[in-house]
C-alpha cells in the first residue's frame, strides 16, 4: 500500500473503537486497520483501542475517546447485520449519523468502517474474505484525512496545498 501520493502516518494518534457484537467480524476489521496503520508508519503505541457493546455505542465511546485524549483521527469498526425487522435501519443510520455529527462537530476526522449487510457470509467477504477489509480501508481514509486536516491546520507547507 506505500504509495508516493499516500501520506504516511508517521507521528499521528489514531484511536480505534470497535464493536463486541459480531466479534468474529469486527475483530478481523480491527486486525486489518492495525496492520495498515502500522505499514503506513503508525507506531504501535500511538493506537488506541476501545471496545464498546454494540456498534449503537460507537459514536459515544468515539466521542469519549476525542474528548478525554489528543487523537489526529478516530476509527469506529462495527458490523450490522439486516435480521427480520427494520431494527437494522434504524441502528446503521444512527451510527452513521453520529460518527458524521461528531466529526463535523469536533473536526477530528471520525472515520465510519462499519459493515452493513444483509447477511454473516456478506460481513466475513468484507472482513478479510473476498471483498477486501474494511478496516483497511477505514485505516487508510483516517491518514488521509488526519494529513488532511494538519494541512489545514498549518495553511499547507508545500507548493500547491492548502492556504
Amino acid at each position: 500500500m506505500e504509495d508516493q501520493s499516500f501520506p504516511g502516518g508517521h507521528g499521528m494518534r489514531i484511536g480505534i473503537v470497535v464493536a463486541n457484537w459480531n466479534r468474529e467480524v469486527t475483530d478481523a476489521l480491527l486486525e486489518g486497520a492495525v496492520n495498515t496503520l502500522v505499514e503506513q508508519g503508525v507506531a504501535e503505541e500511538d493506537i488506541a483501542v476501545q471496545r464498546v457493546p454494540g456498534s449503537y455505542e460507537l459514536p459515544q465511546g468515539a466521542a469519549m475517546m476525542i474528548h478525554s485524549t489528543t487523537l489526529d483521527a478516530v476509527i469506529c469498526l462495527g458490523c450490522v447485520i439486516q435480521g427480520e425487522t427494520r431494527h437494522f435501519e434504524f441502528i446503521a443510520q444512527a451510527v452513521a449519523h453520529g460518527c458524521m455529527n461528531l466529526g463535523l462537530e469536533t473536526l477530528t476526522p471520525v472515520i465510519f468502517g462499519v459493515l452493513t449487510t444483509d447477511t454473516f457470509e456478506q460481513a466475513r467477504d468484507r472482513a478479510g474474505g473476498k471483498h477486501g477489509n474494511k478496516g483497511v480501508e477505514a485505516a487508510a481514509a483516517a491518514i488521509q484525512m488526519a494529513a488532511f486536516q494538519h494541512l489545514t491546520d498549518l495553511g499547507g507547507d508545500e507548493p500547491g496545498d492548502l492556504q
